[in-house]
Parts: structure tokens; C-alpha cells; sequence
């Protein structure tokens, strides 16, 4: 995982008082960039990334592509005509995807920070595959943090969702608790319902704490079953160390609940 964090520098002198700086003293926040998604009919999803973020919603993750060529590969069975909800959506790209291929709703989320929402909401705007039911679209942007009170989300959608998305998330090894409590509470209780876990070990000398995160849905009561495995042509940074095949390898899994648990 790339992370570019710069050593400020500090000098005195001129005109300065002891506690001012130069303008030009802290380094300028990185622009805005955009990424391209070409989808499997050949047209191109152009997505708004913010310059830098804490959060890592500065780039678009492997994950979040391969997850959005499996929806295309079978909207039936995944989301055409389901409630949607992705959560750490960063661009939103899978997001866009259900919405493209006939989700019934699709609730695109990140962290609450305006900026984040607002390049969320420009990539809804400027999506010109979405589809329109009398100039109303399928898909909204939100703001929620992981773990916090599900009313955010189920104002959207009462009964929960039939499907979540969570896309190269589990490098938070510290707010896996609060992901399951969220799957939890908004998961809906049925068969059909379920989880996306679409992730890549950026730092692979770490991926045994990524896959705590199954061992901990399992301990909660949760089926977990791996679905996809894909191989990139290349790892995502080229400068980061470690083990190259896992650096290049995409999972996919389905947290779902038991029998035990489906609601009619």
C-alpha cells in the first residue's frame, strides 16, 4: 500500500515572526485526479478520485474492480432488482455498477467528510450509464461511519439490504468489529441475502490479520464462503515491497446468514 507522507520542514529568518509561517510552508494538497472503468460492453465509467485522503479514498482499488466485473459477469444472480449498500466506497464504482445494471436502490457510502461525499455524488452526476424512472435515479450518496447507529442507512431502506459491498476494506484491521456490526444490522435476514468481500493484501506480510476478519464473522455467526480468486496483470503500486503473487491476487467472499437466522 502506497502512502506518500510528506516531512515538513522548518526554518526561520526574514520577516518571519516566531510563530508565522511562509504561505508556501505546509506542501499543497494534491489535485483531484480521475481513473477509468471500462465496463464489458465497452463503455467508459469515468471516476473522481479527491487528491489525498487519510482514509486511502485517493485511489481505485483493485477490489472495487473486480467485484464490478463480477456484477456484470451475473447482475441476475447479484444485483439486478436488489437494495444495495457499499460501504468505504471511495469513487464508487461497484456502486455505479449496480445502479447501471438495474439495482433496485444503491446507497454509495464513505466516511462523512464533504469532500468525499461531494467527489461520490459528482461521479452519481456524471455517470451517463445510470438509469433514470422519471428523471429519478436508483442511487444516492451518504455519509456513515462503520459501526455507528445503521439509521443512516435504513432511512434508505427500512428492512435492510439484500446486498453490501465492502471493497479492499480489510487493511483496517482495528474497525473489523465494527464492519461485522455493521453487516449485522443491515444486512437483511434471508437467503438470498448477502455481503461482497472483495479484497487484495496490500502489505502481504499482514494477511493473515486480513483474513481475521472471516475468522471473526464466522465467531459471530456468520457462513462465510470464498467465491473468486483473480490474478492482476500487475500490483497496484510498483513500489511496494513484499510478495509479488499476493501483491497481484484479488479475493472475493460472501458472508451470508444461516439457515437458522432467514426471516420469511
Amino acid at each position: 500500500m502506497s502512502t506518500h507522507d510528506s516531512d515538513n520542514e522548518s526554518g526561520g529568518g526574514g520577516e518571519l515572526g516566531l510563530f508565522s509561517e511562509p504561505t508556501d510552508y505546509y506542501p499543497p494538497s494534491p489535485p483531484p485526479t480521475t481513473e477509468t472503468y471500462t465496463t464489458a460492453t465497452g463503455e467508459i465509467i469515468t471516476l473522481h478520485l479527491v487528491g489525498h485522503s487519510p482514509l486511502e479514498a485517493h485511489h481505485l482499488w483493485n477490489g472495487s474492480r473486480v467485484i464490478s466485473q463480477l456484477f456484470e459477469s451475473t447482475p441476475t444472480t447479484t444485483v439486478k432488482n436488489r437494495t444495495v449498500c457499499e460501504l468505504g466506497a471511495g469513487a464508487g464504482l461497484p456502486s455505479l455498477v449496480a445502479s447501471m445494471l438495474g439495482a433496485s436502490l444503491v446507497v454509495c457510502t464513505d466516511f462523512p467528510d464533504p469532500d468525499l461525499i461531494a467527489t461520490i455524488q459528482k461521479n452519481i452526476d456524471g455517470c451517463h450509464l445510470l438509469p433514470h424512472d422519471n428523471d429519478k435515479l436508483n442511487i444516492v450518496a451518504d455519509g456513515f461511519v462503520w459501526g455507528a447507529s445503521p439509521s443512516t442507512l435504513l432511512r434508505h431502506s427500512p428492512n435492510g439490504f439484500d446486498v453490501l459491498i465492502l471493497a479492499d476494506l480489510l487493511f483496517r484491521h482495528s474497525e473489523h468489529g465494527n464492519m461485522i456490526k455493521t453487516i449485522r444490522e443491515t444486512l437483511k435476514r434471508t437467503r438470498e441475502a448477502k455481503a461482497y468481500v472483495v479484497f487484495c493484501s496490500y502489505r502481504p506480510w499482514l494477511r493473515e490479520k486480513d483474513l481475521k476478519f472471516f475468522d471473526l464473522c464466522r465467531e459471530d455467526g456468520f457462513e462465510v464462503e470464498q467465491i473468486l480468486e483473480k490474478k492482476m496483470d500487475k500490483k497496484l503500486f510498483e513500489e511496494d515491497p513484499g510478495d509479488e503473487e499476493i501483491l497481484k491476487t484479488v479475493t472475493g467472499w460472501v458472508v451470508s446468514w444461516p439457515e437458522k437466522e432467514w426471516v420469511a
